[in-house]
């Protein structure tokens, strides 16, 4: 739906306008608080809330203009009055689109045909270390609202937003959205209207990334850190001396190897006869099922000289590469000589996978022989047969097509939402599948296919592609033994997984926790935590939600980042919602795990066991904590 230009547009004829960078730092200054809520709530919720926050911040900081005047949005449209802004500010619309603009950019994902803009990548300033920021947690009816805005495309949230936060008419907001380089300004209006009009909720503490709670981050590993850095601080003030002692034996260069591309190993990592080439059958012998188990295929795996362009990108990426790697893994050079894992052609591409023992590494050139390539990292250490069962190979216009492990008997694609039976897939000689839709970048949420592939024991095993080079591992049940997940057990929840895109998930749980019966004879109400576990460790994402009688998806009631709750360590859990029954009453719901003896909510309503219900004020702000059978405290997920 966009095509975000980087030139400027021209005023238009019957509203010409020129606004100077006093007037638009006026306005930017006057009206920062707005401005930053507007850029977080058009960002795509996928980046995480802390990285939302800083990156809303530093698009409107850029938001001047780059020369002493311009009149390219001047003509956009401007406030009504009445809502404490200046009425006819050219200088307010001048930065509310260039914000607007900006924030749409950096939801479009990126792609190794066309150059990266400065809004894709992680803000250089603001930065904030040893902390993360996140807007204090609204109630149940903004964590809904923001739920179905994520799952809408940038365009229709940023529609959506410049009606309910800045009151712009509809002819107003296609004028917006096409100075900002939407296409489709009206089917972004139109998807927008899928969602309900709550947009006092837009004004919640929940989207204000200037009021925030601060956490740290993991005071462990930054110790770690530390230590390290001592460490190589003192090592190169020792060989710094060392280096200027005189004599011989330390001449400029001193005791020091060759330059990179002589030194052996370097030199070794780069010759594509020393690259590791495993048999076909050898996997059936390894005790080990990985990625170092998988054999060399691919009708290229003899071509020297693409493998050669291969390693020397590897090692040395130019300007037109576009190089992109999952949170927490290293995009560097390889250490020594890798493992060949494909080298062939898929589509418009030459593509080969590689395999150094911590990274599976992705490179693609067309085959068209024009310039520019991509070069995909994925962290897959400790990988067991499950996750190493495929890797994605090629993705083009929505479709995706993975090469499955050399131990997989069947591949099949599934719809996790509705539910239909598995569609057998085509696979080629090399193992690499027929194309099929993705959900990494679908705008909206009517369906979620998962890769079900059959191992040689005959287990189903679900996974699915969340963005990124290595599909998640889906498993269900309690957190501390979890099962092979089927499609039932998504069903409702799939959609969720939309907000763990692009962070590095290794793994998705969904447990059902709870079965709660609702007031008023309403039915039976289920409660689901979903989490996804990273392959570095840290940056988890908890979910709870509650699928009440009749809904076809479970609502969102709580989220979290980086806490034990609902994993393995620690799998008690609680989260509440405000619900409303078919009597038109409003109740406060609580539900917890089987390790959760009584719930409190405040105002002293107190419920043993691990569900509660009790009538509750509209406008209320409950709050829940609960007791485990130990005694512990426990408080609700955030």
């Amino acid at each position: 739906m966009l095509n975000v230009s980087s030139h400027v547009q021209s005023p238009s004829q019957d509203a010409p306008g020129i606004v100077d960078v006093e007037q638009a730092e006026a306005a930017l200054v006057e009206h920062y608080p707005r401005l930053v809520r507007l850029a977080y709530l058009v960002l795509p919720p996928s980046l995480g809330r802390n990285r939302r926050v800083l990156t809303a911040h530093s698009l409107t900081q850029r938001a001047l203009p780059r020369s002493r005047t311009s009149g390219d949005e001047a003509a956009v449209p401007v406030q009504r009055a009445g809502d404490g802004r200046r009425q006819g500010d050219p200088g307010y619309a001048y930065v509310r689109l260039r914000v607007v603009r900006t924030a749409l950019e950096t939801g479009l994902p990126l792609r190794w045909t066309a150059l990266p803009k400065r809004s894709q990548f992680p803000p250089l300033l603001p930065q904030v270390r040893g902390l993360r920021l996140f807007p204090r947690s609204g109630g149940a009816d903004e964590l809904a609202l923001d739920q179905r805005l994520s799952a809408l495309s940038g365009a229709a949230r940023a529609a959506y937003v410049l009606r309910g936060l800045e009151g712009l008419e509809d002819g107003d907001v296609r004028k917006v959205l096409g100075a900002a380089g939407v296409d489709d300004p009206g089917g972004a209006l139109a998807d927008a209207d899928g969602v309900e009009a709550r947009y006092e909720l837009l004004t919640s503490p929940e989207f204000d990334p200037c009021s925030l709670q601060a956490r740290p981050t993991d005071l462990m590993r930054r110790r770690q850190h530390m230590k390290a850095a001592g460490v190589a601080v003192a090592a190169a003030l020792v060989c710094g001396a060392l280096l200027g002692l005189p004599g011989d034996g330390w001449g400029p260069d001193g005791a020091a190897a060759p330059s990179y591309a002589k030194n052996p190993a370097g030199q070794a990592a780069l010759d594509p006869g020393k690259l590791t080439l495993v048999g076909a059958a050898e996997w059936k012998r390894s005790a080990r099922t990985d990625f170092s188990a998988w054999p060399a295929r691919g009708e290229l795996t003899g071509d020297k000289a693409l493998l050669r362009r291969a390693l020397a990108v590897w090692a040395r990426p130019g300007e037109s590469v576009q190089v992109s790697a999952t949170p927490g893994t290293a995009a560097g050079a390889p250490p020594g000589p890798a493992q060949l894992l494909f080298a062939g052609e898929v589509d418009a591409a030459r593509v080969v996978l590689l395999y150094d023992g911590l990274r599976v590494v992705r490179y693609a050139e067309p085959k068209d022989g024009t310039s520019g390539a991509a070069l995909d990292f994925a962290r897959v250490d400790g990988a067991d047969s499950t996750e190493a069962g495929a890797v994605i190979v090629n993705r083009t216009d929505g479709n995706v097509r993975y090469l499955t492990a050399p131990w997989v008997k069947g591949a099949a694609v599934r719809d996790l939402i509705k539910g239909s039976a598995a569609t057998a897939l085509k696979r080629d000689k090399s193992g690499v599948t027929e194309p099929f839709a993705s959900p990494a970048q679908a705008s909206s949420c009517t369906s979620w296919n998962a890769l079900q592939l059959r191992d040689n024991s005959g287990t189903d095993r679900l996974s699915t592609d969340l963005g990124e080079l290595v599909p998640a591992h889906l498993t269900a049940g309690r957190p501390q033994a979890p099962r092979e997940a089927t499609a039932a057990d998504w069903s409702t929840t799939a959609c969720s997984l939309s907000a763990a895109r692009s962070n590095g998930v290794r793994t998705v749980n969904a447990w059902a926790y709870a079965r709660q019966a609702l007031p008023e004879g309403n039915g039976l109400a289920q409660w689901v935590c979903t989490r996804a576990d990273t392959w570095r460790g840290g940056g988890s994402r908890t979910l709870a939600q509650i699928q009440a009688p009749g809904s076809a998806a479970a609502a969102v009631a709580a989220k979290a980042e980086d806490t034990p709750a609902c994993g393995g360590r620690e799998p008690a859990v609680l989260a509440g919602v405000r619900w409303k029954s078919r009597g038109g009453t409003w109740y406060l719901l609580g539900g917890g795990s089987k390790e959760v003896a009584s719930i409190t909510a405040s105002g002293g309503t107190k419920a043993p066991g691990n569900t509660l219900a009790t009538p509750v004020e509209r406008g209320n702000r409950a709050a829940l904590n609960g007791r485990l059978t130990d005694g512990t405290k426990i408080s609700t997920l955030r």
